[in-house]
């Protein structure tokens, strides 16, 4: 299990600061769920804490600074799913899913049969299996959603930054795809971070959260302490009813005016 931590993470895009001082913590094997409204700096976290952008503060792996760690080795800690990333449309979904196994092919070399293997499991477990040969192109968008994320678990790394893992994807698949994050992490010790729009989803699955508010940490603590009528309010500018769920997790429900 690997834990993440983050001191006075910041980020500035185009003289604009998106990120300040933000400071994380997620224990091994944990679940962290990040909130916000729109705009307030969820992706650009996930992709700071994934390398993906240029920050100041520090981000560390098991005490490891990531800035410190050549790609490949970065890329064997962490994996991380976009929530829209550029999909090369004449890929198939197999060859797009393997490639998530590149931190452990060597350079000029070829996939070997274990590589394949691991990506013919995560597409089945994935649904994907029947769809392995058909190019991203002809994909709708709830299967190139999953294929994303079947990319960033065949990478196999022990740390998973999913941005927003449910998008387009139907109730049905948004449940399989939630369950098998959480599957895995229990089985193999991932530690996962996902930012989540709807926030009764984020509280039943994740075992923390962090609400972020323009660009600074608003709130952080177990579900029940984040998912409060007066926090949600005050940053979302929806009233909602707390509602205590059978497992004891807190259930958010719109209010009408």
């Amino acid at each position: 299990m690997s834990d993440i931590r983050a001191h006075d993470l910041s980020v500035v895009l185009d003289s604009r600061t998106v990120l300040s001082g933000v400071g994380m913590q997620v224990r091994g094997g944990d679940w962290l769920a990040v909130i916000g409204a729109n705009g307030a700096g969820k992706s650009t976290l996930l992709k700071a804490v994934a390398g993906v952008l240029p920050y100041s503060g520090e981000v560390l792996i098991d005490g490891t600074s990531v800035r410190r760690l050549r790609p490949r080795e970065r890329a064997r800690l962490l994996a991380y799913a976009p929530q829209a990333p550029a999909l090369p449309a004449d890929m198939t979904v197999f060859d797009y899913a393997l490639l998530g196994r590149t931190p452990y092919i060597p350079y000029l070399g070829r996939e070997s049969r274990h590589d394949r293997e691991v990506t013919a499991s995560v597409l089945e477990r994935l649904d994907l299996g029947p769809f392995a040969s058909r190019r991203l192109g002809r994909l709708s968008g709830g299967e190139r959603q999953r294929v994303v994320l079947a990319r960033a678990l065949v990478q196999q790394a022990p740390v998973l930054l999913l941005d927003e893992p449910t998008t387009a994807l139907d109730l049905g698949h948004q449940q399989q795809v939630l369950e098998l994050v959480d599957r895995l992490r229990l089985a193999d010790g991932l530690t996962v971070v996902t930012t989540l729009h709807d926030l009764s989803v984020a509280g039943q699955y994740a075992d923390s959260m962090m609400l972020v508010s323009g660009g600074r940490v608003a709130a952080s603590g177990t579900p029940v302490e984040v998912l409060t009528g007066k926090l949600i309010d005050e940053h979302f500018g929806a009233r909602v009813r707390i509602a205590t769920g059978p497992d004891g997790r807190p259930e958010v429900h719109l209010e009408r005016p």
